[in-house]
């Protein structure tokens, strides 16, 4: 580089910190002032700047402490959320970079998001400010590179329109498509909750609704952004990956409808800009701290986060579902996101007297195999639960965090511990610690197994399965009444009379008819199976 010379604008912000070092800001037909300065940057101390430009607004934002092995492409992620972006210079030996946006709005909407979320880059925090720079103009021979990742990402903004030079006429860009994505989730082997899909999306701006259902025997959602242009951005960023190692493919495409009607916020569905609506029936109602940082939230909806992953941590929301969705999230097969979570529970107001390992086991194994399980001696209504992962613990902890067991409301948060000590050999710690890690009652044990699509919220409707031809209804309906319930309805599979529905008068009746009947040998060779159904009847 030593002798070429190049030109640069004048009007460098803050001293040498904005200095250009030789770089090449401006070409001989911009109409700034211009002055000569050598590309090794040996003149630099003679280029001051002024000052009294400091902090007025302009397209050009000015990034400092970079990472060093950062890409264009990170740098150019952090301005996709809030607009096109139009230009970029990477000031490699700095660790600073210039990023030209369409917009002066667009950029004053990015400073004043970063001023209040400090962004990062590879773990780093970074410092944007506006530029004095009220254009880039880049010798493209000497900045190729950043102008290809930019004319890339250009394509794909705009739909792949032609480009001509580097710039692309506002009115190439094709009309906008829906904010609303559709979203198909393949290979489900690890179940994929509402908040995990809240967690993972948002990394490209705010979500505003999402609804879940199951179709064909899959799990869908329909997830609708403030902006077409974030779905748009997901959608490239997303689709075909794992959420998990190997599993849990997503696939979306845009939806035909452009708004989402949600009526309740439970575990189906959620709309994030009304805190106030239902939970709907038998349905957990909202924890009302996520009600409190839904309301948060909603007061954030404006301002979209980062689309690169990794490039702000994740919004600590807190309550238990966010925070499962933050591990679950965590584990999402994208670069730089680390896998993680806890496997142990502490599960605390037990009603001691009822409580057994053994009926923590039934229960908690609807989410996850246990591996053992610990009822704490010096305080009998608290208990530590082993999964057999993070992801099932996280599970376990959203969906029965609240509920009740034995007529109390039961507490699961992830414990400090890494695991469940068994009592020394020969100590008789009164039955409190079990170990299951070789039971044969885990519904999770197959990779693929059927039981890894059908895990749904504790419900009043019960599914029955393993029934032997003998058994008739009325069998079952004194069975289930004999847990200290009301049985409602009761309907057998029409197909398939090894499989019923069978409705209690509440959650909790029904919670304590899985615990006492899940595995009962009905006779024949038969064990009963019971789990929680997302139908009604």
């Amino acid at each position: 580089m030593d002798g070429i010379v190049t030109e640069v604008a004048v009007g460098v912000k803050r001293g040498s910190d904005e200095l250009l070092s030789g770089s090449v800001l401006s070409s001989p037909n911009s109409n700034m002032t211009s002055m000569v300065v050598t590309a090794n940057g040996n003149d630099s101390k003679k280029f001051k700047g002024e000052d009294k430009m400091d902090g007025a607004p302009s397209r050009v934002l000015h990034i400092r402490k970079l990472p060093g092995e950062v890409t264009e492409t990170e740098v150019i992620a952090l301005g996709l959320p809030f607009g096109k972006v139009t230009n970029i210079l990477m000031l490699k030996g700095k660790n600073q970079a210039f990023l030209e946006l369409a917009t002066e709005e667009a950029a004053i909407t990015m400073v004043n998001y970063y001023s209040a979320v400090t962004p990062h880059l590879r773990n780093q925090p970074i410092y944007i400010q506006y530029s004095n720079h009220k254009e880039l103009k880049t010798d493209n021979t000497l900045n190729q590179r950043a102008q290809a990742v930019l004319q890339a990402v250009t394509a794909v903004q705009t739909a792949n329109t032609p480009l001509s030079g580097t710039t692309v006429s506002e009115s190439a860009v094709t009309p906008a498509q829906s904010p609303v994505l559709r979203i198909i989730i393949d290979n489900m082997y690890y179940p994929v909750t509402l908040d995990v899909l809240h967690q993972i999306f948002s990394k490209f701006g705010a979500v505003l609704k999402i609804i879940t259902f199951t179709k064909n025997n899959q799990f869908q959602a329909l997830l609708q952004y403030g902006d077409p242009v974030n779905a748009q951005q997901a959608k490239l960023a997303l689709d075909g990956q794992n959420i998990y190692n190997a599993c849990c493919t997503l696939r979306i495409d845009f939806s035909k409808l452009v708004n989402l009607n949600v009526k309740y916020n439970n575990d189906k569905s959620r709309d994030y800009t009304r805190p106030d609506l239902p939970s709907g029936d038998g349905q957990p109602a909202l924890d009302p701290a996520i009600a409190a940082a839904f309301a948060k939230e909603t007061s954030l909806l404006g301002l979209p986060v980062a689309a690169v992953p990794g490039a702000l941590s994740p919004l600590a929301i807190p309550n238990a579902a966010a925070a499962a969705a933050a591990a679950a999230a965590g584990r999402v097969g994208m670069p730089g996101v680390s896998a993680g979570g806890n496997t142990v529970l502490l599960v605390s107001n037990l009603n001691e007297e009822m409580v057994t390992p053994q009926s923590l086991f039934t229960l908690f194994g609807v989410y996850g195999d246990v591996q053992r399980v610990k009822i704490l001696y010096n305080k009998k209504d608290s208990a530590l639960i082993q999964m057999a992962d993070g992801n099932q613990s996280q599970l376990a902890m959203n969906h029965l965090n609240g509920q009740k067991m034995y007529g109390k409301i039961i507490r699961v948060t992830l414990s400090k511990h890494q695991t469940v000590q068994l009592p020394r050999e020969g100590l008789d710690d009164q039955g409190l610690t079990k170990d299951f890690g070789n039971s044969p009652l885990h519904r999770f044990k197959k990779p693929g197994s059927k039981n890894f699509q059908n895990i749904f919220p504790p419900s009043a409707t019960l599914h029955l399965s393993n029934i032997p031809p003998s058994v008739a209804e009325e069998d079952l309906r004194t069975l289930f009444a004999n847990t200290g319930g009301t049985v409602k309805a009761f309907k057998f599979f029409q197909r398939d009379h090894k499989m019923a529905l069978l409705q209690m008068a509440t959650v909790e009746e029904a919670i304590q008819a899985l615990i006492d009947l899940h595995n009962y040998n009905l006779g024949e060779n038969h064990h009963l199976r019971v789990s929680f159904s997302k139908s009604t009847i």
